[in-house]
């Protein structure tokens, strides 16, 4: 069975890493975007990750530039716009495709585990994905859902 553990992906600085560094955790993927509506979200998701990570949970940024453009160009501009502006210190990857044909596979798998409101594809920034301590999708969320309302559902799958 393919869990998330079973792709590698490019961190914000350009080293490879296997998700399965982090087996046993309760993850929240996240495509993100600098410059979208959504962006004060990174508020939130920083402060889901700063209560909940002494117990094993983490938040995985993956910018993302596939609905209008609305990420910097380079991966040290994301990087410096999300710690300078909302303190981000949870890990943050590469800029990734994720969605079409041409999408990491990472998404791709995600995508077929949890399928969105009438589509599969991701629609926009900040959709979200909720991952089990067996790194098997557990929920899927939609880009307006606020990370304050995730908590239960994390707080449930931390308490397994």
């Amino acid at each position: 069975m393919t869990t998330v553990y079973d792709f590698e992906v490019t961190t914000i600085t350009g080293k490879q890493q296997s998700l399965s560094d982090y087996r046993g955790n309760v993850i929240l993927i996240v495509n993100t975007a600098s410059k979208c509506g959504f962006t004060p979200q990174f508020e939130g998701l920083q402060k889901l990750y700063d209560q909940y990570k002494d117990e094993g949970f983490t938040v995985l940024g993956f910018p993302s530039d596939q609905f209008m453009n609305q990420e910097f160009a380079e991966d040290d501009q994301i990087e410096e716009f999300c710690k300078l502006n909302y303190g981000v210190d949870f890990p943050m990857f590469s800029k990734t495709i994720v969605k079409g044909k041409n999408a990491h596979p990472l998404f791709k798998y995600l995508i077929n585990e949890k399928n969105g409101l009438l589509t599969s594809e991701i629609k926009w920034n900040f959709s979200k994905f909720l991952i089990n301590r067996d790194g098997v999708v557990e929920e899927r969320y939609a880009p307006a859902t606020n990370p304050d309302k995730l908590e239960d559902d994390i707080r449930k799958l931390l308490a397994k």
